[in-house]
């Protein structure tokens, strides 16, 4: 198993989470977060005062998926996610040794 964790924006979570339904990967986690990457953030003007804004609003999917799915799943979350402009996100996979139940404390597989 592998967990597939995607940094996306925040407009493009309903379009990746329908590309994995599509592929029969439903259980997925959405967490609001804030970062930057290459584009370092930008300027802004509020009350007539330019400010800067360095962490930007992204989102996290976070999907475990067996091993087979991988690649597939990959493909999916860019292709849903890519905009085409610099701060379209990452995405990371690592490793799930175990994974269990919690209702049933059994080895979930």
């Amino acid at each position: 198993m592998k967990l597939i964790k995607a940094i996306v924006r925040p407009n493009k979570v309903e379009e990746v989470s329908d590309a994995l339904q599509g592929l029969g990967i439903s259980g997925l986690t959405v967490t609001e977060v804030r970062g930057h990457g290459k584009q370092k953030g930008h300027t802004a003007i509020y009350r007539g005062k330019e400010y800067t804004v360095n962490l930007l609003p992204k989102m996290e999917i976070d999907v475990v998926v067996d091993d087979a799915s991988v690649e597939a799943a990959i493909k999916a979350i860019i292709q849903s996610a890519r905009t085409g402009e610099i701060g379209d996100g990452r995405v990371f996979v690592m490793p799930v040794e175990q994974s269990f139940r919690i209702r049933t404390g059994e080895l979930a597989v």
